[in-house]
């Protein structure tokens, strides 16, 4: 996962007249798209690559990326300024993009344990408020009208991330098995909701100011798309749902109240008002596919990091043993 600076440096300064010598850290965390500060002479830059080595089809798509935030500039959804695209993997080894480096605080932690506990329900807030920004993305006007397939969207990710996972399966796990026959028959039909979907929306992959509770930037979109927004929605109600810690970064069995932390009902709520629906049926299902999604993409980690191409091989095979949990989990959110 290292960079070639020798052959990299070069590109910096014809491209985005950066000047050497370079200094380049990747960044911890993160399983899929490895990262890196670029440290020139006179100023920094991210730059974010698609991983070397044979990859799942339609994985780990850069390019796709770097759209999408280029398409956000000047919406209400804050995104790091994105430079340039390089798809030619004789730079590097494989395609990449690099961005501005934003100055702020990320927390892998949803407990806020960093943040006094009369100001983490803003926190939250802002985390809710940028989401209904997302789903609120004029299509037409930020050229994404055509990012993504029409038609039912929980039934073209069911049966994309069935095959990623059969793809990258190492062993049988019985409760994803029968999760995916689950998902398969609770299905349901279009509603014909259609909005940018992120995809992987966490806290985690949230800049915060750092001194305020204001987002600076969205980080990770490698998963967005169009889609149905409850799947984001969804996402964030998964995480919190998980142990607290470093493995599951979740909520479960905290006292939210003595913490200062909104529950979920509250959260859920509070979109349901920004976007202006009186609540969401069924929401059990739409958990239930995101544990199915992301047991999925940690399967993928795992064998990665038994290939040897993953960002970091050893958390990687770590994470690769949640998956019967967010399987188990997926089961029992659909009931």
């Amino acid at each position: 996962m290292s960079l070639d600076l020798a052959r990299l440096g070069p590109w910096l300064n014809l491209n985005l007249g950066l000047y050497g010598p370079f200094e380049a850290t990747k960044f911890s965390g993160g399983q899929s798209n490895p990262t890196y500060l670029i440290e020139g002479v006179d100023r920094a830059v991210v730059l974010r690559r698609k991983p070397p080595g044979k990859l799942l089809k339609s994985a780990h798509a850069v390019d796709r990326e770097f759209r999408v935030q280029k398409a956000l500039a000047g919406t209400d959804v804050p995104v790091a300024q994105v430079y340039t695209l390089c798809e030619d993997d004789a730079v590097i080894g494989s395609a990449f993009y690099v961005m501005e480096r934003v100055d702020g605080r990320v927390f892998d932690d949803p407990r806020l344990g960093d943040v006094d506990k009369s100001e983490r329900a803003r926190f939250i807030n802002e985390m809710g408020r940028v989401l209904a920004a997302i789903h609120s993305v004029d299509l037409e006007a930020a050229g994404l009208a055509d990012y993504g397939p029409s038609g039912n969207y929980f039934r073209r990710q069911i049966d994309r991330w069935t095959g990623q996972y059969r793809a990258s399966e190492t062993y049988s796990i019985k409760a994803m098995d029968a999760l995916i026959a689950a998902l398969d028959a609770a299905c349901p039909d279009d509603d014909g909701r259609v909005t940018l979907v992120h995809g992987d929306y966490r806290i985690d992959n949230l800049m915060f100011d750092a001194r305020t509770p204001d987002v600076r930037a969205v980080l990770d979109w490698e998963l967005s798309t169009l889609g149905h927004p409850f799947a984001d929605l969804a996402a964030v109600i998964m995480q919190w749902q998980m142990p607290p810690g470093e493995q599951g970064r979740g909520l479960r069995g905290v006292d939210r109240a003595a913490q200062g932390l909104v529950s979920d009902e509250e959260f859920i709520a509070a979109y349901c008002e920004r976007m202006g629906i009186k609540g969401i049926r069924d929401f059990g299902f739409y958990v239930a596919f995101c544990f199915f999604r992301m047991g999925a993409i940690l399967q993928g980690v795992a064998k990665r990091a038994l290939d040897g191409n993953a960002s970091d091989p050893e958390r990687g095979l770590r994470l690769g043993a949640f998956v019967p949990l967010y399987a188990e989990a997926g089961l029992e959110a659909l009931g």
